[in-house]
């Protein structure tokens, strides 16, 4: 099974927001025993409820964390990952695996706080992996081997899809998954807005428009059918399928989603620029 290379394991997570939550309690529905994981947080009051809620270890000390771990997430936000390398960086030891999760940070930019050549692998994750659907990117800092890359794939397929790409792409990753949730709720709410336009319940069509968004995705995973031939499939001759695409072409749909994703592409390179 996916989590094998995680057998055994000891798992700590700097930081308890949802991510890491989201992560903790995908490995534990994926068979890692919670005596196995910890997490440590700042605030009292988050690591009592992640204890209790998840029967996880809850750690006050970042430094303890990092000592107890074999695997260690780094879950928090970028403004604060200088600071916490520098509290537990002396610490981390090349038999260990550190995992980013901090948006915009790069590889090299971690490795400048580790006096030893630890493995370093950073990941995309998106907000749906807190449903068990996620899309994660992973790549490899300059001492990362297929060890470390393996851990990292068992974790973030605990909570939906991973994939390994190099670094440099990254940015990209940013634009399309990782900021994709959010053009995937403006089409949904565009669907059910028109639903309601032509004479349906809010909440119908609200429910039809998200129902028919995830059945289109199942579809092209599940069948690994190009999603031109699925659409195909959809639209007959002279129906109502095909006059409904003609209005999508007709309004540039096409293009611009693709100039969304490069906007946020762009966008996520000018606030990484000064942490490469």
């Amino acid at each position: 099974m996916f989590f094998l290379p995680l057998t055994g394991l000891a798992i700590g997570c700097l930081g308890g927001g949802a991510m890491a939550q989201a992560l903790l309690t995908g490995l534990i529905k994926s068979g890692i025993q919670a005596r196995n994981l910890y997490v440590s947080d700042t605030r009292h009051e988050r690591l009592d409820y992640l204890s209790r809620e998840l029967g996880v270890n809850g750690r006050e000390s970042n430094r303890d964390l990092v000592r107890e771990s074999d695997v260690v997430i780094l879950a928090v936000k970028p403004q604060v990952v200088e600071e916490v390398l520098k509290e537990t960086g002396d610490l981390f030891q090349p038999r260990q695996t550190l995992i980013s999760i901090a948006a915009g940070i790069t590889t090299r930019f971690i490795e400048k706080f580790l006096p030893e050549p630890v493995p370093v692998i950073r990941v995309m994750p998106n907000t749906p992996c807190l449903l068990g659907c996620g899309a994660s990117a992973l790549c490899s800092g300059t001492n990362a081997g297929d060890r470390d890359r393996e851990r990292a794939r068992a974790i973030f397929s605990a909570v939906g899809r991973a994939v390994e790409v190099p670094e440099g792409l990254m940015d990209a990753v940013t634009g399309l998954s990782g900021s994709g949730p959010a053009y995937m709720y403006v089409i949904l709410e565009a669907l059910a807005d028109a639903g309601v336009r032509v004479g349906l319940p809010r909440d119908v069509a609200l429910l039809l428009s998200a129902q028919t968004m995830l059945g289109a995705a199942r579809m092209v995973l599940e069948t690994s059918e190009h999603p031109g031939r699925l659409k195909n499939m959809v639209t007959t001759p002279g129906g109502t399928a095909i006059a409904g695409v003609y209005a999508l072409e007709e309004g540039g749909l096409r293009v611009t989603l693709m100039r969304a994703v490069e906007e946020a592409t762009r966008r996520s390179r000018e606030l990484s620029g000064g942490l490469k």
